[in-house]
């Protein structure tokens, strides 16, 4: 990571120190994408399982992919200063790895809005590795959540980035 000001630039505080919502009201209306992975880990015999839609609670993925797109739904209802957006296109993809056994979840979110979608990417991991977890934790005590990260957005004043 770059070492910079931390102090610089924080657009998330006030006048007095305070913590505030962004005003994005001048902001242009742009096309904004998020690209956000991360990755349960689990043994082998517990992946075998989620493969074969086996599991006594029902249909792992098909759960985490409704979780994953309720949970960007819902980012500005649980990440305090985010802002409430139109999304125009949430889609979650999962692939099993059997090599490192685990399911690789990859979220892409779509919006034209004043404010990027980041927060709505890393929440939809977030919320379908949490709901893998779930159906899956009554077999494996040793499953793990790792890995949740942008890995790339687009549009915006500060541009495109790729981080992977």
């Amino acid at each position: 990571m770059a070492n910079h000001d931390i102090s610089a630039g924080m657009t998330h505080i006030d006048d007095s120190g305070k913590a505030a919502m962004v005003n994005v009201g001048a902001k242009s209306v742009t096309r904004r994408t998020a690209v956000a992975k991360g990755s349960v880990v689990m043994q082998a015999a517990t992946l075998k399982t989620v493969r074969e839609n086996a599991i006594e609670k029902g249909d792992v993925l098909g759960v985490a992919r409704i979780a994953g797109i309720m949970g960007a739904k819902s980012t500005s209802q649980l990440i305090p200063l985010c802002h409430p957006l139109p999304l125009d296109k949430v889609e979650i993809k999962f692939r099993l790895d059997e090599e490192r056994s685990l399911v690789e979840i990859e979220t892409i979110v779509e919006t034209q809005s004043k404010t990027g979608v980041e927060m709505e990417a890393l929440t939809a991991v977030s919320v379908a590795a949490l709901a893998i977890y779930d159906m899956v934790k009554a077999i494996d005590r040793r499953a793990m959540i790792d890995g949740i990260k942008l890995v790339r957005k687009t549009g915006g004043k500060s541009g495109d980035i790729e981080l992977e």
